[in-house]
């Protein structure tokens, strides 16, 4: 049976994504599969990225986007970045350091509120809000080049390890 195919995320995932990684969140713990934490440390989610060649992935996440809306995570999206399918902006990580994207989501409720929100932070930071927007639309044009296939059972039970997004 073929596996299904992880739909894009809303573009707010490569920020937090890329906020993950500059708050060391994101640790690959054997072979292919990687643990990603929260970014109020509540809770913790397992990852597996497995190159399939010809630009397909196999993946899972125990992460809500991933496992409930079918889109790849942050989470996924964290570990791809960390190796090396996705690009980074140094500059654009240490912006989102420290961002508290739990409660920003369940504070303001639409991505679109969280992401003016962020670029004002990121821009207090002395980072232009352009820049961030060009390290998402070339990350997502990239991803956009990969065929995430999902295969749940390489996570374990969803509950194992928390099933709620940031």
């Amino acid at each position: 049976m073929a596996l299904p195919r992880l739909s894009m995320p809303p573009r707010i995932k490569v920020m937090e994504a890329l906020g993950a990684l500059a708050d060391e969140r994101v640790e690959r713990t054997q072979g292919n599969f990687f643990r990603v934490v929260s970014s109020d440390g509540s809770r913790t989610y397992r990852v597996y990225v497995e190159d399939l060649g010809g630009g397909r992935l196999r993946v899972c996440s125990t992460d809500n986007g991933t496992v409930y809306r079918g889109y790849a995570g942050y989470p996924i999206l964290s570990a791809m970045m960390l190796l090396g399918y996705l690009r980074r902006d140094p500059d654009v990580e240490r912006a989102l350091a420290g961002i508290p994207w739990r409660r920003l989501n369940e504070e303001l409720k639409r991505y679109s509120l969280v992401e003016s929100e962020v670029l004002r932070m990121v821009s207090s930071r002395g980072v232009r809000p352009e820049r961030v927007r060009a390290i998402v639309e070339n990350t997502m044009a990239d991803l956009g080049r990969f065929s995430l296939l999902y295969e749940p059972s390489l996570c374990g039970a969803v509950g194992e390890e928390g099933e709620d997004s940031d």
